[in-house]
């Protein structure tokens, strides 16, 4: 086989998917391959620019508003630390306490840690904090203890915290996706993580929480262009 390298390369498996979705043709696959990973990099840079607005939005409205002595990520108190129980079924159908804040909490922790202990300083805390965290600040659990005192403030009057949740929930996913360099040409069974649908979401929610960046992101932005050249 002439393009054995391409398999040695990518691995049999990954390659596998373009092909079958190129009914074959090997070649159309290695293009589509390659349409794909300049997708993603398209993508990540805006992801990019969204993620800093985004934690920076959020911790401004925060920090304005927390009535905390320390920062709200260093605050023991803080939403983003203090435990929040609900009651969940397990596999086997026991329904169990859960402390939907561990992972954010750990998350947390280990920022501090990272960060030098008891002299860590909160924008280094912030820099630490994954894209994941920030996701996990508008999610239903924590409506009442994030959103509703705080968070609701770093949007319009009236947003919809359930519809911006399920953006930033998506683009969540699509970066993990991209980091770990999987396909996101194809999201079957899912359309609103179809790149070409996605990218309109994450300019709305970007001109919620800062204008300014979207109306400098658009024009930058090369993600149309490259979602025009899909062979």
């Amino acid at each position: 086989m002439k393009d054995a390298w391409i398999e040695q390369w990518l691995g049999a498996p990954r390659f596998q998917r373009y092909v079958d979705v190129c009914n074959g043709d090997r070649a159309q696959a290695l293009k589509l391959y390659e349409w794909n990973v300049a997708l993603g990099q398209a993508l990540m840079r805006d992801i990019s620019h969204f993620e800093i607005a985004l934690r920076n939005a959020y911790n401004e409205t925060m920090e304005s508003r927390w009535p905390g002595k320390s920062h709200w990520l260093l605050d023991p108190d803080s939403p983003a630390v203090t435990p929040i129980w609900r009651i969940r079924k397990d596999r086997s159908g026991l329904k169990r306490g859960t402390d939907v804040n561990y992972q954010n909490r750990r998350a947390v922790d280990g920022a501090i840690r990272k960060c030098g202990g008891n002299s860590a300083t909160p924008g280094k805390v912030m820099a630490e904090l994954s894209f994941g965290f920030w996701r996990q600040l508008t999610s239903a659990s924590h409506e009442k203890s994030v959103w509703v005192p705080f968070l609701h403030h770093a949007y319009p009057a009236k947003t919809d915290r359930a519809s911006v949740d399920q953006v930033i929930g998506t683009i969540n996913t699509v970066r993990n996706r991209i980091a770990h360099h999987e396909p996101i040409f194809d999201r079957p069974g899912n359309p609103e993580q179809e790149p070409g649908q996605l990218h309109p979401a994450l300019m709305r929610v970007l001109s919620m929480i800062n204008p300014e960046v979207a109306e400098h992101l658009g024009p930058t932005s090369t993600v149309q262009a490259v979602l025009a050249q899909k062979p």
